[in-house]
């Protein structure tokens, strides 16, 4: 178990009745007599009450640290409420415990620091417990409320209150953890309970809590630690935050609480497994909480805290030995390409050989890890112990008659703890988190991970852990069927052509098509469109065929789609605006039957092949005009051919069906309920998939459809006097054309407006209070899909009595027929709230990609959740609210990494986009040389000093999410379907970057913290400007710091160095600082 060994301790070489202490008579610590005279300064009794002085084990350093850094209260105050029936009763209990603290060393022990540079711990020679009448209110005070004075021994205190309606009393009692764990509590309470029976004490000698300490300071050396470590988490480098909690500075405050008894059967068949493997039943749960955070991060290496018992090599008797032993260090878990019994022999090796550096420093195993401080290595721990069974319990009840014990608290500084108690005849888990992630949830999470581990232990133990269901019955119900409980009956065997033919029929005479002063009826729009259709048929046009189209934005355009429609083939939309290159990758790729095209355009292409057909020389005319009947056509032959941008630059051709569209047209319907007087404007190219609903859905509800004027979509003045002149009430936007719209006054006179859907991109929640401001009675549509799930497969719609949401605007639910999925890397579904990718299924998934099997089969796979269903992944990254809603975070690939941490771009645009100055802004990674990899941030509106902007993100966000370069543009780039065009960003100028030179420290605060800065982290020149924590600082090292600048003279609070990291900030802060520790 590890290669640790145990060592001869020093003796303590202080006598009793020594009134001076010199630093020869201290064995495990090295200290010059000034410090030492003050140390005794603070023991009453001065020298004589003085039984030793030694330096802190490794918790107890962390422990301090957390005491000094909590804002109120303390996490590591132990509380034990109770009911006491009697003042007899209560002394009792008191002489007890005065028994028990007069035998151990560590109950008799102060932690000074105060003016040190390394706290130490005093052994008091005599300790008198104070026991306290107090008000009621202070009984009832939570202990992570109180706060305890850790230099006055001993650290325990008995409160009481009598109770005014009889002899009982309320009382408390305080422990602070950094003198007594769980098994030194156990010890303690047996000890009383011996004494409060009348038993004779303890026959052997308390074994002094110095034997531990010496153990863990001269045992394995720090080299062997550093070395062990640096192989373990060197090349870890990225904290382990499940459910992005990164606070492990807390007090144990705004935390809930839950308890589960592990089932019988459950806890039989985990012993078993344990036996047959080798491995202990511990290793088992810790493989299970290393699973569960990897699906809580999306990580497949989690590191945690695990708490050992640090008995081990503390020496002979530490087994029952009275202090603080326990030790938190970082657990590393490789969870990827795993399976579940490999995994639990390997979580097995790496307890043992994590016990033989039981005694190292967390705060020393963080640095040799690859998380830049002061970041942290993990956010969660899981403590397994011990503990006493429900039969030993009852038989000690009758000691403590006339004793109710009503609560025991615990608290730690870590945001998510997993306590697991094992009974001997039972298990029982407690789970300690904030209440937005739910503690009754982790334990059914825990219990559904091991149930799975199990059942693959049994039955297919070479499965891969990272398949291992984390998320039980009832939430993978809720998260992949009532989510998804999308069915509505749309007839889905229609094609999209016979949508827009039955319209005709019902409605011949009205307006189907305007433009300018142009206009179509629906019957003349259908024969028009009809006449083309039959030439089509005649010239070899068949079903799944290809035809081409490369028009401008007018009648002709829309004639043109419906004929290709109408003919059984698919259209291939080609933008007259796109570069010539693109257009004849386009028309090579998709090898069209024939060419759509205008005088203005038909020089564009070079196609020999393909059959040419100019919409202006129109020469089918004499053909019929009743709708063609296509043999064979069915829904599920192709409608359009539409190119998307490829990752590696080249377009990809999306093969939608009639089926897809079908549903897509359908269900828009429901969105925006067709009335009289209802107008739509069509102003997307039709290269993009936008314009398939902007055409085809009024052109099958019997909307007139205003065609935009080409290359109207890129002049917002233009849209506002359209919709005000031709009264339109629904139009679509992308968000940058809609924040262009919403900065024209005249878009408050768009009163006609009735719904705007905004897709494309991110809508804001400022967008969003704008157009409430100008347009207040529309229903604002926020519409997210892939060309490939058909334009749209999720909508979240504001309506006008709703308020605007303060936080990210969601992309809502899934549409009629649609499925939404939010899985890990494994096609599991991830926990409610935790980042996964977006897979879209339903009746929207399209056939696929054109030419692109290879593809085809990475993106579009079998639904593992409903048979005979296609999945698209998305490749989108999503969480799930707690309202259900889904929460759009950018593209997997667009997600970054910078010291190692994961950043997602929009957190830092809507924080940019905030400030009253800035109107849009995208951040993004450069890789800029000299200075490696970049965030830079792009932003439009006034131009700001890069400190500002600095300064406006760190209010907000952590420092390595502060972008470092800014640049100011007059507009963002755009693509020609105004969505922001990337590649278009200009390199950042030296004016995009605040350099900061060395600067000489200013004032004698500032030299005097350069000088100590130097000293204590053993670096050279110290600047002004200069970060604590990149320069190699860690919490200890902090605490370090507060007790030189206090020897200085200079009160100071660690806080505040977190607060202000530089040295020029920190000093600042220190000069006018008055605390209270």
């Amino acid at each position: 178990m590890g290669k640790g060994r145990e060592i001869p301790t020093p003796l303590n070489r202080v006598p009793a009745g020594c009134t001076y202490i010199t630093p020869d008579l201290l064995s495990l610590s090295q200290l010059d007599q000034t410090t030492i005279e003050r140390i005794v300064a603070t023991v009453p009794g001065g020298a004589a009450n003085v039984q030793e002085i030694y330096p802190l084990a490794p918790l107890q350093e962390g422990i301090l640290y957390h005491h000094l850094t909590a804002e109120q209260g303390d996490p590591y105050l132990l509380q034990l409420r109770m009911n006491v029936d009697s003042q007899e009763r209560l002394e009792a209990v008191a002489a007890a415990l005065r028994e028990v603290i007069a035998r151990h060393d560590s109950l008799r022990t102060a932690i000074v620091w105060d003016g040190l540079e390394t706290p130490q711990q005093v052994v008091w020679r005599q300790a008198d417990l104070l026991v306290e009448r107090v008000p009621m209110a202070q009984i009832d005070t939570p202990a992570g409320s109180a706060r305890m004075d850790l230099s006055c021994a001993p650290l325990i205190r008995l409160a009481y209150c009598p109770d005014a309606t009889g002899p009982g009393l309320s009382a408390t009692l305080l422990f602070h953890h950094i003198v007594v764990d769980a098994t030194a509590l156990e010890v303690m309470r047996e000890e009383m309970l011996a004494h409060l029976r009348g038993e004779p004490g303890p026959t052997q000698p308390a074994v002094p809590y110095r034997n531990y300490v010496a153990q863990a300071r001269l045992g394995v050396s720090e080299a062997e630690h550093e070395a062990y470590f640096r192989e373990q988490l060197g090349d870890i480098d990225e904290p382990t935050l499940p459910f992005d909690l990164r606070d492990v500075q807390g007090d144990g405050h705004c935390i809930e609480q839950a308890r589960q008894m592990l089932p019988d059967a459950l806890l039989q068949r985990l012993r078993t497994q344990a036996r047959q493997l080798g491995v202990s039943v511990a290793s088992l749960l810790h493989l299970a909480w290393a699973r569960v955070l990897g699906a809580a991060t999306g990580n497949d290496r989690v590191v945690f805290g695990t708490v050992l018992l640090g008995r081990l090599q503390g020496g002979a008797g530490a087994d029952r030995g009275m202090g603080m032993f326990i030790n938190t260090l970082p657990l590393r878990v490789d969870l990827g390409n795993i399976s579940v019994r490999d995994g639990a022999r390997d979580t097995h090796a790496r307890l043992s050989a994590l016990l033989g550096h039981e005694h190292a420093s967390l705060a020393q195993a963080q640095r040799w890890s690859g998380v830049a401080a002061p970041l942290p290595l993990f956010s969660a721990i899981l403590n397994y112990r011990h503990a006493a069974g429900q039969a030993r319990q009852d038989a000690q009840l009758d000691a403590w008659q006339g004793l109710e014990i009503l609560t025991s608290e615990k608290h730690t500084n870590y945001p998510l703890s997993l306590n697991v108690d094992d009974l001997g005849d039972s298990l029982r888990l407690s789970v300690t988190v904030p209440p937005r992630v739910g503690a009754q949830r982790i334990c059914a999470y825990v219990q559904q991970t091991l149930t799975a581990m199990l059942d693959a232990l049994e039955g297919q133990p070479d499965l891969p852990v990272q398949h291992l269901s984390v998320i039980g019955a009832e939430e993978r119900q809720r998260s992949l069927v009532d989510f998804n409980a999308t069915a509505i009956h749309h007839d889905l065997q229609q094609t999209l052509h016979g949508l827009f033919e039955a319209q005709a029929v019902r409605t011949p005479q009205a307006i189907a098509l305007r433009a300018g002063r142009a206009q179509l009826s629906y019957r003349q729009l259908n024969e028009q469109a009809n006449c083309l259709a039959h030439h089509l048929i005649d010239l070899g046009v068949r079903p799944d065929q290809r035809v081409a189209i490369c028009v401008e934005r007018g009648l002709s355009m829309v004639i043109g789609l419906l004929a290709i429609l109408k003919a059984g083939g698919a259209y291939v939309p080609l933008d007259p605006g796109y570069p010539r290159e693109r257009l004849q990758y386009m028309v090579k790729d998709s090898t069209p039957v024939a060419l759509l095209v205008q005088g203005s355009t038909r020089d564009l292409l070079d196609d020999e092949h393909a059959l040419r057909i100019d919409l202006d020389s129109v020469t089918w005319d004499a053909q019929r005009d009743q709708n063609p009947r296509v043999p064979g056509l069915t829904a599920e032959h192709l409608a359009y051919v539409i190119y998307t941008s490829g990752s590696t630059g080249t377009p990809k051709g999306v093969m939608v069906e009639h089926r897809n569209v079908s549903n897509l047209v359908q269900w828009s319907s429901v969105l925006c309920p067709p009335a009289s007087g209802t107008v739509l404007l069509q102003k997307t190219p039709i290269s993009f998939d936008a314009s398939v609903w902007e055409i085809f859905w009024p052109l099958s509800s019997g909307i007139p459809l205003v065609l935009a004027r080409p290359d109207g979509q890129r002049d917002p003045a233009y849209l506002a006097q359209v919709i005000q002149e031709r009264q339109v009430s629904v139009v679509q936007f992308v968000p940058v054309l809609l924040q262009q719209f919403l900065d024209l006054p005249q878009s408050s006179a768009c009163s006609s407006l009735t719904d705007v859907v905004c897709g494309g991109g991110e809508l804001t929640v400022e967008m969003a209070a704008q157009l409430r401001k100008r347009l207040p009675e529309v229903r604002l549509h926020n519409v997210y899909g892939p060309t490939e799930t058909t334009v749209d497969c999720s909508v979240w719609t504001l309506q006008p009595d709703q308020a605007v949401p303060d936080t990210a605007l969601p992309i809502g639910r899934p549409i009629s027929n649609t499925r939404l999925y939010v899985l890990d890397a494994y096609d599991q579904p991830v926990p409610q709230g935790v980042i996964g990718q977006l897979h879209i299924g339903g009746a929207g998934v399209t056939r696929g990609y054109l030419n692109l099997p290879k593809t085809d089969a990475e993106r579009f796979i079998d639904s593992p959740f409903v048979t005979g269903d296609r999945l698209y992944r998305s490749g989108d990254l999503v969480r799930q609210r707690a309202d259900g809603n889904l929460e759009f975070l950018g593209r997997n690939d667009d997600q970054v990494k910078i010291h190692g941490l994961r950043i997602e771009p929009g957190d830092i645009q809507a924080c940019l986009i905030s400030h009253p100055g800035i109107e849009q802004a995208i951040v993004l990674v450069r890789d800029e040389q000299p200075g490696g990899q970049r965030l830079v941030a792009y932003y439009t509106g006034t131009q700001l000093p890069v400190e500002t902007l600095r300064e406006v993100l760190r209010a907000q966000l952590p420092d390595y999410m502060v972008p470092a370069l800014f640049v100011h543009l007059d507009a963002m780039p755009l693509s020609p379907n105004g969505k922001l065009d990337r590649k278009a960003l200009p390199a950042p100028g030296q004016d995009a970057l605040l350099t900061r030179p060395y600067e000489a420290p200013q004032g004698e605060t500032e030299v005097l913290l350069a000088r100590l800065w130097s000293e204590l982290l053993g670096v050279g020149q110290v600047g002004r400007h200069d970060n604590f924590f990149e320069l190699g600082g860690h919490s200890l090292l902090a605490v370090s710091l507060t007790a030189r600048l206090r020897q200085e003279g200079i009160e100071a609070d660690v806080r505040a160095l977190f607060e202000q990291p530089t040295l020029a900030g920190y000093a600042a802060i220190t000069e006018n600082m008055e605390i209270t520790l």
